[in-house]
């Protein structure tokens, strides 16, 4: 091996090291398009909460009544509310870009916002 062929081996070795930490850090630190559940409730915007972080939030309404939003891995549930017929409750983790958890007794959307897209199973002709 020459030393010149070295040198060009180190070379590309560490351009590629240096645009993988770049890319590694951009995705990491750029907050604009990572996915996060929007929380409306009765038409109005409650909150946005980024996929990103484990969090358990309660959701309190005039009424007492309740939704408890879970963010766990990547992934949003409700996982505990005071309606009568607890579907939310029911409902899959939800991930993927505009998937949503509706408790209609309490007017309560959760939405998954900027995620990434469900693929196509199939199609009809």
């Amino acid at each position: 091996m020459k030393k010149n062929d070295l040198k060009l081996i180190v070379t590309v070795l560490v351009v590629a090291v240096v645009f993988w930490l770049g890319m590694s850090l951009y995705q990491k630190y750029n907050t604009a398009n990572q996915a996060y559940v929007l929380v409306t409730i009765d038409g109005v915007e409650y909150g946005k909460y980024p996929l990103n972080k484990d969090i358990t939030e309660r959701i309190e309404f005039e009424d007492g009544s309740y939704n408890v939003l879970e963010i766990k891995d990547g992934e949003a549930q409700i996982s505990e509310a005071s309606c009568p017929d607890q579907i939310c409750v029911n409902h899959m983790h939800i991930h993927y870009s505009k998937e949503m958890i509706v408790c209609l007794p309490n007017g309560l959307i959760a939405e998954i916002v900027n995620g990434e897209e469900r693929d196509i199973d199939g199609s009809t002709h």
